[in-house]
């Protein structure tokens, strides 16, 4: 099939793959021609491709109510809420469109806060390497500077410090300082879980100064990491969190939560989202939701989460040459190469493995939380061969 691509902005380093549809852990391009698909739309098909419950709630919901202003309330938007709430440690929460706009939302809270405490300063530390988002405020807060050259003076009174490095964040924080923002586990900088004893450091450290901890679990949450937020494996719980990717299944979706303290920050007017928590979208974070936690997928990502490290783990040694280091937890891992992780990536699309990089010499896996055993097998089996 021939297709013009020519009318796509050029913002992504596209691989020559047009897909057509797909189905449980596999995608299928227009020439038919099937991928065992590790990538999930980066983290985003939590439920895999095709699934029929999220089908049939989409389809359903489409014809009953697919959108109303935030002005009145809605039943989904109510019931994710809820049960977010119910299985966190916040009181209250935010929809909007996308991980991007949960860490805005962040960003927002934290000086409203700071202003509502009377705080000399609205002074946000975030870390070197993070990834956050493309918006203004989201690209300020990403420790990264490729994802900033070109724009231009960024935000101002957002600085970065060396992440699981309590020292040097203690030593930044001063009387202007509002909140600190990292991810658990730093996706886009290459797959680095935080240390937990970092992490109660600190917490303790913002206890003692009032100020928000804010953790970005965009990626990391929704089951990812086989709880249903990566905080609550390490046991240590932020004042705030912004979610998306997983959270809908595919449909766009965000999510900020806030425990009451911070979340009274928040008046009428502050702050808002046009599409943020519509009934379709939200619908679609309920079954979500139910499979996690009814239909077994959190014990899937625990069980097999565990078995993809050990596969990972395995063929590290076998090419110990070309691999320095595997890391991550459940559906999150990171293979690090002794060089460039594009030519293997490449070989394994080849042979129909999506995989994706997280850095320059970092392949990341974060499949669909569906994956079995036997995916896992299949997937090892194709990245082996081109480890060779």
């Amino acid at each position: 099939m021939n297709i013009n691509t020519d009318v796509i902005m050029n913002t992504y380093s596209r691989f020559p793959i047009c897909f057509e549809r797909g189905e449980g852990m596999y995608l299928y391009d227009i020439d038919g021609k099937k991928y065992l698909d590790f990538v999930a739309g980066i983290a985003v098909n939590s439920l895999g491709h095709a699934n029929p419950k999220l089908g049939e709630t989409i389809a359903k919901q489409a014809m009953t109510l697919i959108h109303c202003s935030n002005l009145y309330y809605t039943v989904p938007q109510i019931k994710l809420a809820e049960k977010l709430v119910e299985k966190t440690d916040f009181d209250k929460v935010f929809f909007c469109n996308s991980g991007a706009e949960s860490v805005e939302s962040a960003l927002k809270l934290a000086r409203k806060y700071a202003y509502m405490k009377g705080k000399p300063g609205t002074e946000i530390i975030a870390m070197e390497h993070s990834f956050h988002g493309r918006t203004y405020g989201a690209v300020t807060a990403t420790g990264q500077e490729k994802y900033q050259k070109g724009l231009g003076e960024m935000l101002p009174n957002i600085i970065h410090v060396p992440y699981n490095d309590f020292d040097a964040l203690k030593a930044a924080v001063s009387e202007k300082t509002c909140a600190i923002l990292m991810e658990v586990m730093q996706g886009e900088g290459g797959i680095i879980p935080a240390d937990k004893e970092y992490l109660q450091n600190v917490r303790k450290l913002c206890d003692e100064k009032d100020i928000l901890l804010m953790f970005d679990e965009v990626q990391t949450g929704v089951g990812r990491c086989g709880e249903l937020f990566a905080y609550q494996v390490y046991g240590v719980a932020p004042d705030c969190l912004s979610t998306a990717k997983g959270l809908a299944g595919g449909v766009p979706i965000g999510a900020f939560m806030a425990k009451e303290s911070a979340a009274k920050a928040f008046n009428p007017g502050d702050h808002a989202s046009t599409f943020g928590r519509n009934p379709l979208a939200t619908s679609c974070g309920l079954v979500v939701m139910n499979e996690l936690f009814e239909g077994g997928l959190l014990e899937n990502v625990k069980k097999n989460g565990q078995y993809l490290g050990e596969a990972l783990k395995n063929l590290a040694k076998k090419h110990e040459k070309m691999v320095s280091d595997v890391r991550g937890m459940g559906f999150m891992w990171g293979m690090e190469l002794k060089g460039e992780a594009a030519p293997i990536i490449k070989k394994c699309i080849d042979a129909g493995l999506l995989l994706v990089g997280a850095g320059p010499n970092v392949i990341r896996f974060v499949p669909p939380l569906i994956a079995s055993k036997e995916d896992i097998d299949e997937m090892a089996k194709i990245l082996d061969k081109a480890l060779e």
